[in-house]
């Protein structure tokens, strides 16, 4: 992992579940292996150009803070009033081929490989890759229960929107639009689910099979 940041390179930022692709879920009473998900990772929905800001040796390192908003985001110091985020993991290559981010990341940055031709101006090659991102302040929608973040982890609630999907909701939220469920554990395989289980959700990870009861 490296690389000095260089302009022009851009990211994606991943939406909280409620504006991202769903899970797939598998009730109960169906025949079929575990819901299929994307390895417990929701991919990112929206663009935002970055501006290198001179921070650092290495483009948004663990430990570095960007700032808010979708358009415009850059890195800047954490002290600043316009700090929103800051990293907790950053990896090279694609989220999907990489390590996983810590369960309570808020979003991810994914980071387009960057590599000027010249480099009179003191900047950089910006190698493809991601960073894992928690919020200043709250509300953390990567906390279990908070209805986003990358991952779907134990004590997050999700709903069922038809055709063995489900998506993630806030546990104490009033969505109406589908049965909502909350996963109460983590296990192997589904063999493994306490008997009151009514929908299996992928989680990835060692222990891929989230156990789900109705709320």
């Amino acid at each position: 992992m490296g690389g000095r940041r260089a302009a022009g390179a851009w990211l994606l930022c991943a939406l909280p579940a409620l504006l991202g692709p769903a899970l797939t879920g598998c009730h109960g009473g169906l025949p079929g292996a575990a819901g299929e998900g994307s390895g417990g990772q929701r991919p990112g929905a929206t663009s935002a150009e970055l501006r290198p800001s001179g921070y650092g040796a290495v483009f948004l390192a663990v430990g570095e803070c960007s700032s808010s908003g979708t358009v415009g985001v850059t890195e800047v110091p954490c002290d600043s009033e316009r700090a929103a985020a800051r990293v907790v993991a950053r990896e090279d290559g694609r989220a999907r081929d990489g390590p996983p981010c810590p369960d309570t990341t808020d979003f991810v940055l994914h980071i387009s490989e960057h590599r000027p031709s010249g480099d009179e101006d003191g900047d950089g090659a910006v190698p493809r890759g991601y960073a894992c991102v928690r919020r200043l302040r709250p509300p953390h929608p990567g906390d279990p229960g908070g209805g986003g973040g990358p991952r779907t982890v134990v004590g997050d609630c999700v709903r069922d929107i038809g055709g063995g999907r489900v998506r993630e909701a806030a546990c104490d939220g009033e969505d109406t639009r589908g049965p909502r469920f909350e996963v109460v554990e983590a296990v192997a395989v589904r063999a493994d689910c306490p008997a009151s289980t009514a929908l299996y959700v992928r989680l990835g990870g060692t222990r891929p099979v989230g156990c789900a009861r109705p709320l």
